[in-house]
């Protein structure tokens, strides 16, 4: 036999060794199986957001193109006057950041929006109940990483309101001042859009801004218009009508007046007192002009509401 084929058979013998011995070793092993993906820990909970909707009742957006405008007073307010004619209101403070309706209000939350994103609380735990048929959904003050949020967590917030959704007839969302990111997702999810101005010149060419960039997001209902610190009737007219005519003209969008509220130093009495004026100072113009509102925004339902699509089905956050 020649060297080379003795070294052949060599290595053979070698690989006969190696394979008895690796199949001896593997004689007490199990044999391999396919075993299915583990369940996630959130698809198993139950209360997982992604198994939310967003909420099937009436939602209404109170937003300003800029801030000093009365907005959050509005949105207190008319909350308060909605209430008193017998709706139950879920006021949410979406002004997440620097939120003040709790002041407003005059409760003190001891949990917040803050606690619901952090995980540590759910939403109806941070609940405060307000003036008749209120309840607040309080927000942070002081905490600029709440100013715009990620769209995963803004959703969750959205889908977490679903939840309460049976004990509400109406929900209102007093956002932040400006055209956030953040602002145009809670107004372009809400069903209506309340756009709160005054008669000053930069209130109204930021009121339009607003209902712009809300139009190129893909807004089709247009908004309403409220007046606030209005000098006047006369006055109040005359800006609604302006506003009217530039959207009509540009935007293609044909806003619907809902009155006006009066300047009225009962107002700012009242924030000093931290209580609504609309309770503080009944006969006080400004309550008269909130109830008035109020009157002409919700009325008790003769029957099934069909007017308002479910959030769910409506467009992204």
């Amino acid at each position: 036999m020649s060297g080379r084929s003795r070294r052949v058979s060599k290595n053979a013998g070698r690989s006969g060794a190696r394979t008895r011995t690796r199949a001896r070793a593997g004689e007490g092993r199990e044999p391999l199986r396919l075993v299915g993906r583990r369940p996630r820990a959130a698809e198993e909970a139950s209360d997982h957001p992604a198994r939310w909707t967003r909420p099937h009742v009436r939602t209404l957006a109170v937003a300003s193109g800029k801030g000093g405008v009365g907005k959050s007073n509005l949105a207190a307010n008319l909350a308060v006057a909605l209430g008193a004619r017998g709706a139950r209101v879920l006021l949410l403070d979406a002004d997440l950041a620097q939120a003040n309706l709790d002041l407003l209000l005059g409760v003190h939350p001891r949990f917040d929006v803050q606690h619901v994103l952090a995980g540590d609380k759910s939403i109806e735990e941070i609940l405060v109940e307000g003036p008749k048929n209120v309840t607040l959904v309080p927000a942070a003050s002081g905490a600029p990483e709440l100013a715009e949020l990620d769209d995963y967590r803004l959703e969750c917030l959205l889908r977490g309101l679903g939840n309460l959704e049976t004990e509400a007839d109406i929900i209102l969302i007093d956002v932040a001042s400006g055209v956030s990111r953040q602002v145009l997702s809670f107004c372009l999810a809400a069903d209506e859009v309340m756009i709160v101005t005054t008669p000053e010149m930069p209130a109204f060419s930021d009121a339009y801004a607003m209902i712009k960039r809300l139009r190129h997001r893909g807004l089709t209902r247009a908004p309403r218009l409220v007046v606030n610190a209005a000098g006047s009737a006369d006055e109040a007219e005359e800006v609604a009508h302006r506003l009217r005519l530039v959207a009509r003209r540009f935007l293609k969008l044909e806003l619907e007046p809902c009155g006006f509220v009066p300047f009225d130093p009962a107002v700012p009495r009242a924030v000093r007192m931290q209580e609504p004026v609309i309770t503080a100072f009944p006969q006080a113009p400004a309550s008269l002009a909130y109830r008035a509102l109020a009157e002409r925004l919700w009325s008790p339902p003769a029957g099934p509401d069909v007017t308002f699509q479910p959030l769910a089905e409506k467009l992204e956050a």
